[in-house]
């Protein structure tokens, strides 16, 4: 007969997503997950796999954390503009609010060259982002609030750049004016 688990999981995997998110996968081991995750060894196995499969479903709900922010965000603005520069913005409230910076950024560093699967999750959360901008773009054009030669193709992969090198200069750079001024500079593209 199965045991009824001890732990809240959605909790614990919340606790293993922040040392991961701090660490990185190389430097946390089995040992420092099961300590702060505050569960056995076996009860982390049985419930979350291996570390990479608990790394893999870490960084899922990191992903999912992310895109309720950025949909709650999206709610309050007004325009397509306002909607891209809220995106930007939000790089350098995350690092105020969680200086590990952003872990699909740090994952893509960290693990994209050896291990597929992660790198493949990575490409495939840019993609929706990518496709968000673009989105937004066509909308600003339907709008009015975007000239319609915009290259909306060719300004998502812009922007999908722009918003990584700004995920990652964040964890760098406490200058935030110089961070919004690259953020104006961006804007600046769809006046």
């Amino acid at each position: 007969m199965a045991r009824k688990k001890e732990f809240d999981e959605d909790a614990v995997l919340h606790k293993a997503m922040l040392l991961f998110w701090e660490q990185g996968y190389e430097k946390t081991s089995m040992q420092e997950l099961v300590s702060h995750m505050g569960i056995h060894k076996g009860s982390m196995y049985d419930t979350f796999g291996d570390k990479h499969s608990l790394y893999v479903k870490s960084l899922k709900r990191y992903s999912e954390m992310l895109e309720q922010s950025v949909k709650r965000g999206m709610a309050d603005t007004r325009s397509a503009k306002e909607a891209i520069r809220l995106l930007f913005e939000m790089a350098i409230q995350q690092q105020e609010e969680f200086p590990g910076g952003c872990f699909v950024v740090n994952t893509a560093v960290e693990l994209a060259n050896y291990d597929s699967e992660t790198r493949d999750w990575v490409h495939l959360k840019w993609a929706s982002t990518e496709q968000l901008i673009r989105d937004l773009i066509v909308e600003g054009q339907q709008s009015g609030e975007f000239s319609k030669t915009l290259n909306a193709e060719g300004l998502s992969y812009c922007f999908i750049n722009a918003l990584i090198g700004l995920r990652v200069m964040v964890k760098t750079i406490s200058d935030r004016e110089k961070l919004r001024q690259i953020i104006e500079m961006n804007m600046s593209v769809l006046e």
